[in-house]
């Protein structure tokens, strides 16, 4: 049977693609090993490469060396510098990668690339599988993004503050294997780590629930069947997180909902390809004569390049509508009408900005854009997810929702005002037509 191009010689160039990805994945792992001294630790690398010389050549010219795109390494650490002559055939080399402290191994930040220094309980072995996960996601590296501070970061042992080895045997075992690195692993991975830092047992249940659903069926034939389950169980996981978080993060500053958000934007708005963060725009018209930088948290690029903004706020209660009326009519709140505000000036100065800020912002994420595509700033709209739909102590009153309704409807044509209980409202309707939709 001949193979179509794009069909069955694609999927099994991914399959090969796939096996070359483990095969390599396995020799880098026999060729790193963590030997235990009187003083410390020594990583030791043994190339598997014919010319085994590359890695002084890096230190010698860079003076600093990646290993599995994870290990970061100064000459300074590197204990048997070759000799002149060095024969490198059977040359294998070793760093200085931690020190004792008391019950821990000491491993300075620096060497994973990140602002925390580690402090990992002797009883844990190294291997690794400690350090990165599968395509090589450095494991610290996500979570002291997480973390977001410069403290030590403790595994195991006695102290205090440390994640317990248990629970961080289980963030090694959960990581996304190679079938789940896709779209939404990063969101995966985040609330994974998440699930332990913030306390989150329900949402790790949730997770857990989710990859025992998975796992069989990825390992079968996908029929149109299958991949409606797998649907279902995505957006349930994405429902129930962000239920979770409701209940549980009400102390979440702002910055914090939208790092949660962020990983769930294209999943609830298939229409968008990419999120760009932290836009810088530029504004001529509050001070006529002079240019102002402002900034936009978020931005979603279409399939067809155009640029739309999103406006990520807390979900109190009582940020949509006051609870007392002017004449028989529900007034906004200032957070809803700062919202629709800032919104409404971002969108200003993109259209004013043109072409120059077309270019600029092509340029600017050239690296993250498909091939080809553009940035395109017509008619801009806004996103606003902002507040929940109680008032006081209960749930908006039909007239309150009419009102509500009334307000996002003079606002339809620029910008779409969503609360949290919409988003999941909608998730909860996109979930059930997912199971309507089921042809057995």
């Amino acid at each position: 049977m001949k193979l179509t191009e794009n069909g069955s010689t694609a999927a099994k160039r991914s399959i090969y693609d796939n096996f070359l990805f483990m095969v390599y994945s396995a020799l880098e792992i026999e060729m790193i090993d963590f030997i235990t001294t009187d003083t410390g630790v020594v990583f030791k690398y043994d190339p598997e490469a014919a010319d085994r010389s590359w890695v002084w050549d890096e230190l010698k010219t860079h003076s600093t060396v990646k290993i599995s795109k994870v290990f970061y390494f100064d000459v300074s650490d590197l204990i048997n510098p070759p000799s002149i002559n060095q024969d490198f055939s059977s040359y294998v080399y070793e760093f200085q990668f931690g020190t004792f402290s008391d019950d821990y191994v000491v491993i300075p930040g620096d060497i994973l690339k990140v602002k925390n220094n580690l402090y990992i309980s002797k009883d844990i072995n190294l291997s690794r599988s400690t350090f990165a996960a599968e395509r090589n996601i450095s494991i610290f590296r996500r979570l002291s993004r997480l973390l977001n501070h410069s403290d030590p970061i403790f595994i195991g042992g006695d102290n205090t503050k440390a994640i317990p080895s248990e629970i961080f045997s289980e963030l090694l075992r959960k990581f996304p294997n190679s079938h789940e690195v896709n779209r939404y692993a990063d969101a995966r991975v985040h609330l994974i780590l998440e699930q332990y830092i913030y306390g989150m047992k329900d949402a790790r249940g949730h997770y857990e629930a989710y990859l025992n659903k998975v796992t069989p069926k990825i390992k079968n034939n996908l029929d149109l069947n299958i991949i409606n389950e797998l649907e279902i169980e995505k957006y349930n996981f994405i429902r129930n997180s962000i239920e979770d978080a409701l209940k549980t993060k009400k102390n979440w500053s702002e910055k914090q909902w939208q790092n949660l958000m962020v990983k769930f934007l294209l999943l609830l708005f298939p229409k968008y390809i990419l999120v760009i963060e932290n836009i810088t725009i530029h504004d001529y018209y509050s001070t006529p004569g002079t240019k102002k930088d402002r900034f936009i948290d978020i931005g979603l690029i279409d399939s067809s390049g155009n640029l739309d903004v999103i406006e990520v706020k807390k979900p109190f209660d009582d940020k949509i509508l006051r609870r007392t009326e002017y004449r028989g009519n529900s007034i906004p709140t200032s957070e809803l009408s700062g919202g629709i505000m800032q919104a409404e000036k971002y969108l200003f100065h993109l259209s004013k900005w043109g072409t120059k800020g077309e270019d600029n912002l092509t340029k600017r994420y050239a690296s993250k854009l498909p091939t080809g595509m553009s940035i395109h700033i017509s008619y801009p709209k806004a996103i606003i997810i902002v507040g929940r739909d109680q008032i006081g102590d209960g749930n908006m009153t039909p007239n309150q929702k009419l009102d509500f309704e009334i307000i996002k409807r003079k606002y339809t044509n620029m910008m779409d005002i969503i609360t949290y209980d919409d988003l999941l409202r909608r998730l909860d309707r996109t979930i059930s037509a997912l199971k309507n939709s089921k042809t057995f």
